[in-house]
């Protein structure tokens, strides 16, 4: 890629040696730096394009739902298996199977995916007999120090060592600064495929400036809201969240504050892209939070949107018919803030 990092262009290379020689792949980095697209770009350049990619989320499901969603199952094997259900790696067989997260799994899973690392023997959950055999290349990624879980007993050494055949890290976005520009063009020729939406050269100094703790996946959101929030052709400087537009003073990084409940609450409606109504509306009515939290995240979104409720309602990922009740809810329950403030 021309104009990127010595990092990314060292990275590409690595991937170009690596891809068609069918090893075992590790990526390691921060959450959100683009271990997926690494894995995806390994799997597309391999003579296995042609075969599946399949994708399993390892800390997104309980021991017992992962084995079942990586081995299948059989019909009456647990309460709900209603039928023969195939799993992941046999979806796979021929393709390659990319398992994300792979450092949150418990260690009898671990000791399942060894075995089928060792054999290529699939086992579902309730046959008793009748062992099938898959032909998969596995690449996983973690953003865990896997030898400090090994050291604490959470991760087994040997299935290590099956699954680093080859590491790959990839650099954290605070490293390769000289990527986001690119990676901004990228992000708004896909959100504004006709050419819509630009950048000024102080908004970008900004962007380039901002350390990105949520690497690429934070840049991505961050340009998805500035494109709905700036309504215009140009996103400004003005436009940007207040923690980019204004850096630190002396160059030195500022002293991080605690974040709060109404912090985290906010970044699961605008990164997680959760709904209002089923992250913050039901806290608030069982009272798990209060009045005031509730402000606080209606306050994050007015500042970045500029005050406008409507923009407020797109960001909290709710539908154009739950406006009204919206602001229903916050005149009801004393939340509302006065939008001229933010303007």
């Amino acid at each position: 890629m021309i104009g990127a990092s010595r990092a990314i262009r060292d990275l590409q290379e690595e991937i170009d040696r690596i891809a068609r020689s069918d090893v075992k792949v590790l990526i390691t980095g921060e959450s959100g730096v683009g271990k997926e697209v690494v894995a995806s770009e390994i799997f597309t350049r391999s003579f296995r394009a042609n075969r599946p990619f399949v994708t399993v989320n390892c800390a997104g499901l309980p021991e017992t739902l992962l084995e079942s969603e990586l081995f299948g199952h059989t019909r009456g094997s647990f309460t709900g298996a209603y039928r023969d259900q195939p799993g992941k790696l046999e979806l796979a067989n021929g393709g390659t199977l990319f398992l994300d997260e792979v450092g949150e799994m418990t260690l009898r899973m671990q000791g399942l995916l060894l075995r089928f690392l060792e054999t290529g023997e699939l086992q579902k959950i309730g046959a008793a007999e009748g062992h099938t055999h898959a032909d998969v290349r596995v690449i996983s990624a973690t953003n865990r120090d896997l030898r400090q879980l090994i050291a604490q007993g959470h991760f087994r050494e040997d299935l290590l060592y099956r699954l680093n055949v080859v590491h790959l890290v990839v650099p954290p976005l605070r490293n390769r600064t000289e990527d986001i520009p690119l990676l901004v063009d990228a992000i708004l020729g896909r959100l504004t495929p006709n050419g819509g939406c630009t950048v000024s050269r102080e908004a970008m100094d900004a962007l380039v400036r901002f350390p990105w703790p949520g690497n690429v996946r934070e840049l991505q959101n961050v340009m998805e809201r500035l494109v709905v929030v700036s309504q215009s052709k140009t996103i400004l400087a003005e436009h940007l969240p207040p923690e980019i537009r204004t850096p630190a003073r002396d160059g030195r990084p500022s002293i991080e504050r605690r974040r709060t409940i109404a912090d985290d609450l906010f970044q699961r409606l605008t990164t997680d892209k959760e709904s209002f109504w089923t992250s913050v509306y039901p806290l608030f009515i069982q009272r798990e939070i209060t009045r005031n939290t509730v402000k606080e995240v209606i306050r994050k979104g007015l500042q970045d949107s500029g005050g406008n409720y409507k923009i407020v309602a797109r960001m909290f990922n709710m539908e154009p018919r739950d406006y009204k009740r919206f602001l229903n809810f916050l005149r009801k329950h004393h939340c509302q803030l006065p939008f001229k403030q933010f303007r």
